[in-house]
């Protein structure tokens, strides 16, 4: 994944630099990219309507129950 040329960082992660979800585009392929910045190496790549579903049942709540 080194010929990615710019990750985006989420808002939500502030100004910590080793804190923060960072997304990309896939260069040969409509695929989006995550990873976390303290392991860069480490990347996800999932379907644009598959991360607006996740980010729809995250901002839902669906998932809070998972952290007690």
């Amino acid at each position: 994944m080194s010929d990615i040329q710019h990750w985006r960082k989420s808002s939500y992660s502030g100004d910590a630099a080793n804190n923060c979800v960072e997304l990309a585009q896939a260069p040969d392929a409509p695929a989006i990219l995550l990873r976390e910045s303290d392991e860069p190496e480490t990347v996800i790549a999932t379907t644009p309507a598959a991360l607006r579903a996740l980010t729809r049942a995250a901002r839902a709540g669906r998932f809070d129950h998972l952290s007690r």
